[in-house]
């Protein structure tokens, strides 16, 4: 059985003894997260399940930790406190703010702000200590379908030559890879005084930040022109059409490959009880990722990708 934040509370050091008290916290859709209040002080307890690691939802146990450590060191992520082995389990700071949500996230003025905090984590971070493709974590996802017998959309497979073309065209001018999080859903940034924080390392590692900016676009279904904007913000005197046209590519990508991570979740890890609609997400981001690659415009935007 999958400990509980309540089962750790006892073994956080330091806290034998004193005044521990849960608080209500939303969120975490795989792992376990509690918010609690220990003499007055706030904190939040993330404890990692095996599982989901191992069903391909996260990467391993012991990169999302180092990665948590590495984003906390540059001010991007919470701070982490304490580390448990046994069950493998992150105290962390609790950042006083506010969570956003996609409506928040479209904000034109809050734009520069998410884009601010994503290359702080990208130019500010140690390299994490693993690697993330999108295209490899498709064919991960798509075995794992195939080897549990799982529901995906009817017509997924059928756009997989799609998808090669979309592989080939940003393989013509990749961009150097740097610390990503890759699973910018508008709950995973706090927006406090200083700026806007990033939480949650569960999918993180060395990636494009074209993906990066391509997963918020998607996540939070920017238009076409708040896209341009995180772009713009992100990349500064360095943006081009082609870096934009890299961003709108990703979008699609994240659509069609987190497809299948809610697809797997649904058909292997949903909690008895759970008020998520795994697989309700899951037909939301392919019929976005459907229409992306039928539309007109995918192939003004294959071209710029390969002319950089």
């Amino acid at each position: 059985m999958t400990a509980t934040v309540s089962d750790v509370l006892d073994l956080v050091p330091g806290w034998a003894g004193k005044s521990v008290e849960r608080l209500p916290l939303t969120g975490g859709l795989s792992h376990q997260v509690g918010l609690v209040r220990v003499d007055g002080t706030e904190f939040v307890v993330r404890v990692l399940d095996p599982a989901v690691s191992t069903a391909g939802l996260g990467v391993p146990l012991e990169q999302e930790i180092a990665n948590t450590v590495r984003a906390a060191e540059s001010g991007v992520g919470p701070a982490v406190l304490h580390v448990l082995d046994a069950p493998p389990t992150l105290v962390l700071e609790y950042l006083a703010g506010t969570t956003l949500c996609a409506d928040a996230v479209r904000e034109p003025a809050r734009i520069p702000k998410i884009a601010a905090a994503v290359r702080a984590l990208h130019a500010g971070t140690r390299p994490f200590v693993n690697d993330m493709d999108i295209f490899t974590k498709l064919a991960e996802l798509l075995g794992l379908c195939e080897q549990h017998g799982l529901t995906t959309p009817e017509d997924y497979r059928e756009h997989l030559p799609l998808v090669d073309d979309v592989r080939a065209a940003l393989a013509a001018n990749p961009l150097p890879k740097a610390p990503c999080h890759n699973d910018l859903l508008a709950e995973n940034f706090i927006e406090t005084g200083d700026g806007v924080r990033i939480v949650d390392y569960q999918l993180s590692g060395m990636n494009d930040p074209g993906f990066e900016l391509g997963n918020i676009a998607a996540e939070s279904q920017l238009s076409s022109e708040l896209t341009e904007l995180l772009a713009r913000s992100y990349f500064g005197e360095e943006f081009s059409p082609g870096l934009l046209a890299r961003v709108r590519l990703f979008s699609i990508m994240s659509n069609f490959t987190w497809t299948l991570w809610f697809c797997i979740h649904h058909g292997l890890l949903a909690r008895p009880g759970s008020d998520f609609d795994y697989w309700g997400e899951a037909a939301a981001k392919w019929g976005r990722a459907r229409a992306a690659l039928a539309g007109n415009e995918l192939g003004r935007l294959l071209d710029l990708a390969r002319r950089g």
